[in-house]
């Protein structure tokens, strides 16, 4: 039987862990995410380009482009624990105005056809984790608008591969208590 990687329950659930950072974020982190994105993207501004953030955990690349200018945000998660702290960090912090959608939604449910297409599809180490790197690595390359660009990191292979993939299945299939505890312990 094949796991439906569009269930959240497939996946470890980084959305806890990116609730407790968020509510520490300073206008240092927020200053540096820009600089970060400023960096990556090779320019100062985002002005009028529509921005996708896949997998968006706190929100804090969000808000960054929207900071630089960004037409519209939309950010998209697997995880409503994500989704709500994206969602709480960019009502806190984004600029007035600003045009920001924020869905649960799985990168493999991502079209074009429904959400047109974007001048920036971004993902920072989130792919991997789905599953299916490939076709992950598909489904938003065919978000990106003519002349647009897909941003994207993917861990490389180390030594301890197995367990955490171990520790991923594990995780998954264990009670809510377990997983309440086991996020405890890497939150702290």
């Amino acid at each position: 039987m094949r796991e439906d990687l569009t269930s959240v329950d497939t996946h470890f659930a980084f959305g806890k862990n990116w609730a407790a950072y968020a509510e520490k974020v300073t206008a240092a982190e927020i200053a540096e995410a820009e600089r970060g994105l400023i960096r990556l993207l090779g320019s100062d501004r985002l002005d009028g380009q529509r921005f996708l953030d896949i997998g968006c955990g706190s929100g804090l690349h969000s808000l960054a482009a929207l900071r630089l200018g960004a037409r519209e945000v939309v950010a998209v998660d697997l995880d409503p624990d994500s989704v709500a702290t994206t969602q709480a960090l960019l009502d806190r912090y984004a600029p007035r105005g600003a045009a920001f959608r924020v869905e649960v939604v799985s990168v493999f449910d991502l079209h074009p056809e429904a959400m047109g297409a974007f001048d920036t599809v971004y993902s920072w180490g989130v792919l991997h984790h789905t599953g299916d790197m490939e076709r992950a690595i598909q489904c938003p390359a065919a978000m990106v608008g003519k002349e647009g660009r897909f941003a994207f990191a993917l861990y490389r292979r180390v030594w301890m591969d197995p367990f955490w993939r171990w520790e991923k299945r594990w995780y998954a299939h264990a009670s809510q208590e377990v997983q309440r505890r086991a996020r405890a312990i890497y939150v702290a």
